[in-house]
């Protein structure tokens, strides 16, 4: 647990540096390099033992698509589709190739790794890289992190009813709904924190940041147990180890890569309605 705690403090000291101390590209490469990351503990997850030529092609991939997919380089919609094509025809060489050693379900789970998931953990640098972007930041950092924190307290205080008793045991309804409640509180304040600081409309932000909250608490708890099943199911404790306490990228970030592309999606929403 000391480990946890001193590890977890580090890691939002250096989120909030790489965010808004550090020059951009801090945290564009460190996303990026966390995408391949998370694209080989995926796929070692489900394709599983001896799947070292696949992993090392789907971290390939994920390097491609994580780059193409931050909004840095123009035209990125065109980028993002041609990447999306050529991976599909490579992995599917691939399987030509190595049919007798691999199956569909190893390059789907490439495709997956490498292609589906920098995409969506790409979400947070593609906010950052919004007008607003160094406020709407933290939203879902708050959501997943902030819910996922709350659920914890409130299950060991409330919880009595199991959520997913397969999937993860621990987790309680009561757990559940303390998460949604935690999450919600904490986007409040966060908006009136934003007011103060930088002049925005107390009653604009406070109803957005709300919903931000609500609907990404209830996201990242479904991408938790999301990728718990994939774990369960490959019959694995943690995804990797690179993070001291935490285990790896998909342990951490588990509930992010559902939270972060909703509330990218909102915001633009948002920006739509005026």
């Amino acid at each position: 647990m000391k480990t946890r705690v001193i590890f977890g403090v580090a890691g939002a000291a250096f989120v909030l540096l790489a965010l808004y101390v550090f020059p951009p590209i801090v945290a564009t490469v460190a996303m990026v390099l966390l995408s391949i990351c998370a694209a080989q503990e995926f796929t070692a997850a489900v394709a599983g033992k001896g799947s070292g030529p696949m992993q090392l092609l789907a971290m390939i991939l994920a390097a491609v698509m994580a780059v193409v997919s931050s909004s840095l380089l123009p035209n990125t919609g065109f980028w993002i589709r041609v990447t999306v094509f050529a991976a599909l025809v490579v992995l599917f060489v691939f399987l030509l190739r190595t049919h007798k050693k691999y199956g569909f379900s190893d390059i789907a789970a490439a495709f997956v790794g490498g292609i589906v998931l920098p995409y969506l953990l790409m979400s947070l640098i593609r906010i950052l890289n919004l007008e607003s972007g160094s406020v709407y930041i933290l939203l879902p950092l708050l959501a997943a992190w902030g819910s996922d924190t709350c659920a914890l307290f409130a299950g060991m205080a409330f919880g009595k009813h199991k959520l997913a008793p397969v999937v993860s045991p621990k987790k309680t309804v009561e757990g559940s709904v303390g998460g949604v409640i935690g999450a919600v509180v904490l986007s409040m304040i966060y908006a009136v924190v934003i007011h103060f600081v930088c002049g925005y409309s107390l009653s604009t932000i406070l109803l957005q940041y709300t919903v931000l909250g609500f609907f990404g608490s209830i996201l990242g708890q479904i991408g938790d147990l999301s990728f718990s099943v994939v774990k369960r199911g490959s019959g694995i404790k943690d995804y990797g180890k690179i993070f001291p306490g935490h285990g790896g990228v998909l342990d951490r970030f588990d509930s992010v890569i559902f939270v972060a592309p909703a509330i990218e999606l909102l915001i633009y929403a948002f920006m739509m309605m005026g």
